[in-house]
């Protein structure tokens, strides 16, 4: 199982309606979306193997932990053109990287609306999140991606990434 977790309004459900259409090799103009309230499940096909991605309400937050034990895979998103909320991203982020039952999984690290005009650079927002300090002291393999789930720019690097880590 991979957990796809982030703050209210990142992306998460976008995301997985996108990968989806991707799948069925027709990206097409990115459906409306509502905030997720609870959870969803979606299964991915990938390399003919069914990789199940549950996807946890930003609101959802403080129970997240409850997810974790059955899962082996991580993708974090974050709004990179939401400088307000980076820092509770941050600190979202580093709970779930510290959580026992995660310490082995492998994680993404999505930056996710790249298409957004007020967006930082890469730089700039590792910067913020101090991600050279973040993947030395993680005991879990960390992979960062700059993506839009709108314009489906990064989405088969998202795929690939799944890919290599399900598909074993």
């Amino acid at each position: 199982m991979c957990l796809l977790l982030g703050a209210t309004g990142v992306g998460k459900t976008l995301l997985l309606k996108r990968l989806q259409n991707i799948l069925c090799d027709e990206l097409g103009t990115p459906p409306s979306t509502l905030p997720t309230v609870g959870t969803n499940l979606t299964d991915l096909t990938v390399k003919k193997k069914k990789v199940t991605v549950r996807e946890l309400g930003g609101c959802m937050g403080p129970i997240w932990p409850s997810y974790f034990k059955d899962c082996s895979s991580v993708i974090f998103m974050v709004d990179s053109a939401n400088i307000a909320q980076i820092s509770s991203s941050c600190i979202q982020l580093l709970s779930v990287l510290s959580a026992e039952p995660l310490s082995k999984a492998s994680v993404l690290i999505l930056f996710n609306k790249r298409d957004m005009p007020c967006t930082m650079s890469l730089i700039e927002i590792k910067s913020l999140f101090r991600m050279d300090d973040i993947v030395a002291s993680a005991t879990q393999p960390i992979t960062t991606l700059e993506v839009s789930a709108r314009s489906g720019e990064g989405l088969k690097e998202v795929m690939s990434w799944l890919e290599s880590v399900t598909v074993k």
